[in-house]
């Protein structure tokens, strides 16, 4: 039953009886038959009504649950990493750490490029929050300023003037190089070494090095790779649809591992306003359909 046809439902049964008197009504919730019909209408469409504000709930709290996550991921194996691994002791075990690290630092940018979508939170203050928190802790970048440019690139995809990640060379060095120019600010390195030097008064520079700077550089890479570089270079093909933006083929496994499903980018293109994950769901749609 639908939460529309208990609602219905109970339309009818109001409409019966809303020209009994009092003794009628008694009798109404005496007869047991009657009484099963209000137990029906009232107590299932009451249910269902529940059931309908808690898939609400979930779907408004889900965006939010996994920004928080992977917040609290990064924050946690940063301390992990500074208070308890020695750089220099296990270098396997660096590399992981490292690396993971790294990756990290790339889902701190996914939640803040949802929020650019606002799809992190429907609630505007919630959603710029989580952005401007996520943009912070990747690098003290200008929420605001990434906000604005990430605009321009889906109204102007790949378009050599007005797309602020394009790059018309199609070098992945010099487009990386140019990237980087675009998006690094002086507030951004003046809070970057306030935040550096604050780490030196508990913990070893070596560790600052290997477990916060190389990994935010290797998340830099990585977005710029995955989510920019291989899904917009050149040559343009009419199978990369209106927004000029390639998709690898459905992998999930190498998806989520290269750029928290960025890899699919036309699908990011088409549904902007589709959290990064929920992209998978649209892959298999579009495998089904063929």
């Amino acid at each position: 039953m639908s939460n529309s046809l208990s609602l219905e439902s109970r339309t009818t049964f109001h409409s019966s009886i809303s020209g009994c008197n009092s003794n009628s009504f008694l009798r109404l919730f005496t007869h047991p038959e009657h009484f099963k019909l209000v137990l029906n209408v009232y107590f299932v469409g009451f249910v269902l009504d529940l059931e309908n504000i808690e898939d609400n709930i979930l779907n408004s709290m889900a965006g939010i649950i996994i920004a928080l996550c992977i917040i609290s991921v990064w924050f946690c194996h940063l301390l992990y990493c500074l208070f308890f691994v020695s750089p220099m002791s296990n270098l396997p075990l660096t590399i992981f750490h490292c690396f993971f690290q790294g990756y990290l630092f790339t889902g701190l940018f996914i939640t803040a490029h949802d929020a650019m979508h606002g799809t992190v939170s429907k609630n505007r203050n919630v959603n710029y929050f989580i952005g401007f928190l996520a943009c912070f802790l990747f690098a003290g970048l200008s929420y605001k300023r990434l906000v604005d440019s990430h605009q321009l690139h889906h109204k102007h995809p790949t378009d050599e003037t007005l797309d602020p990640d394009f790059h018309h060379s199609n070098n992945f060095f010099l487009w990386f190089i140019s990237f980087m120019i675009k998006y690094t600010t002086v507030s951004q390195l003046v809070i970057m070494a306030i935040v550096f030097n604050i780490l030196l008064l508990w913990f070893q520079q070596s560790s600052i090095l290997v477990f916060w700077v190389i990994p935010s550089f290797i998340g830099t890479i990585q977005l710029f790779t995955f989510g920019t570089y291989l899904p917009h270079k050149k040559p343009h093909t009419l199978g990369m649809g209106p927004h000029f933006a390639r998709s690898i083929k459905k992998n999930h496994f190498l998806a989520m591992i290269t750029c928290y499903f960025f890899g699919y980018h036309s699908e990011h293109h088409n549904f902007p306003h589709l959290p990064w994950w929920k992209l998978y769901s649209v892959k298999n749609n579009q495998i089904k359909s063929i």
